[in-house]
């Protein structure tokens, strides 16, 4: 079989990442460069990276002109923003120019957003696409932003005129149907490195870890790892803790627009000592935390779908959530998991404290979520049904 050659489109790229990003370096590096070579444009939104370099098995191309060093903060604020206002029309002149010297069997928008320069180069170089939609907010602020708005009939033509469209959730592909999606929609969700997030820590790694962050004998963690932005409701977590017990503590993995606001809640709320940031952590470093906590909860108002809880559910933690958006998709009450209500701090701390004190539902859970996850989202598994339904194109 001849190699093909494929071009993908995101907006953001390592070393700035989510789960979208995550997804494809999990997935590029298990395709082998005889199979497929991946090139991408993406935008460089710290003056300190390379406008070229190979990362995996992808050669990455970064466009727009940004800071050095841009806090996260900037990154959502004019004018640093703007440069993701005009990524597609960056993103299609880089790739106009990379398709005159490289023939692409194909080109892949991860996520809708990406999907312009996709659809640009269909029209202008018959090049095929794949859309992925991976999008994590509500569909309301998706499709009501007012650069969507403007424009949202070439919007609209991103969804109908994509040649294979992957979701990672029942809710995104209906959200694609919604959009006017004609060709097939295939739901492929993310998947997790079992290998780190099922590996067994000493107890004196784990003791270490708790006793930098101050934990007393009877102290109890609760975990998140999320980025710090409304739609994953730190601040709902952060309000709970009130409704608690004292020694019940709050892990924040993650960094964020958000981050000085919920600084701020911890004290209005009187619990800032019971709150530990620890900001951004590699991949790598993630799955102790989570080996040092009780319950790991997210209690959501949008989830496309949310590879943390998945991450968590490998580890052997137990995951506090609600059921919005594609949570549901792997997340039954009382079976892999706990569901909450959303934006309903006293719910959220009745279901941490019956999970605490229930040690049968506890270890039920556990135990069903591990199994679950292992059979449905190694990566190996997910990359298998990529190369059958998606790369096909």
């Amino acid at each position: 079989m001849a190699k093909k050659r494929v071009l993908i489109f995101s907006l953001m790229y390592y070393p700035l990442v989510g789960g979208a990003e995550i997804a494809v370096k999990e997935i590029t590096d298990r395709v082998s460069r005889g199979e497929i070579e991946f090139d991408m444009v993406t935008l460089r939104h710290d003056r300190n990276l390379p406008k070229v370099e190979r990362i995996g098995n992808v050669t990455v191309y970064r466009v727009g002109l940004s800071k050095k060093d841009p806090t996260p903060e900037e990154l959502v604020s004019f004018p640093v923003y703007l440069i993701k206002v005009i990524y597609p029309v960056l993103a299609f002149f880089k790739a106009f120019g990379l398709s005159m010297k490289n023939r692409y069997e194909a080109s892949w928008a991860i996520m809708s957003y990406a999907g312009f320069p996709a659809l640009f180069l269909r029209f202008l170089r018959g090049i095929p696409y794949i859309l992925t939609l991976q999008e994590g907010d509500s569909i309301g602020h998706i499709t009501q932003r007012w650069r969507i708005r403007l424009i949202f009939p070439l919007y609209a033509l991103i969804f109908k005129k994509a040649d294979i469209i992957q979701t990672i959730s029942r809710f995104l592909a209906s959200f694609a149907r919604g959009m006017g999606a004609t060709r097939p929609i295939v739901i492929i969700p993310n998947g997790v490195a079992l290998e780190q997030f099922t590996r067994e820590y000493s107890d004196g790694d784990l003791i270490s870890l708790a006793e930098s962050l101050g934990a007393r004998h009877e102290t109890r963690y609760l975990v998140t790892t999320s980025r710090l932005v409304p739609k994953n409701a730190v601040d709902i977590l952060i309000m709970a803790l009130k409704y608690v017990p004292e020694n019940i503590e709050l892990i924040v993995v993650g960094d964020g627009p958000d981050k000085k606001m919920l600084l701020g809640l911890t004290e209005s709320e009187e619990v800032a000592k019971r709150v530990h940031f620890v900001g951004h952590k590699d991949i790598s470093e993630v799955p102790r935390y989570l080996a040092v906590s009780d319950i790991f909860i997210r209690p959501s108002r949008s989830e496309g779908m949310g590879s943390s809880f998945i991450e968590a559910m490998a580890a052997g933690v137990p995951v506090i959530t609600t059921g919005v958006g594609g949570i549901t998709d792997f997340l039954k009450d009382g079976e892999t998991g706990v569901l909450c209500k959303v934006n309903d701090p006293k719910d959220l701390a009745e279901k941490i404290q019956m999970l605490l004190e229930n040690d049968a539902v506890r270890l039920h859970i556990i135990a069903t979520a591990r199994s679950y996850v292992i059979l449905r989202y190694d990566w190996s598994t997910i990359v298998k049904q990529m190369k059958a339904h998606v790369f096909k194109i």
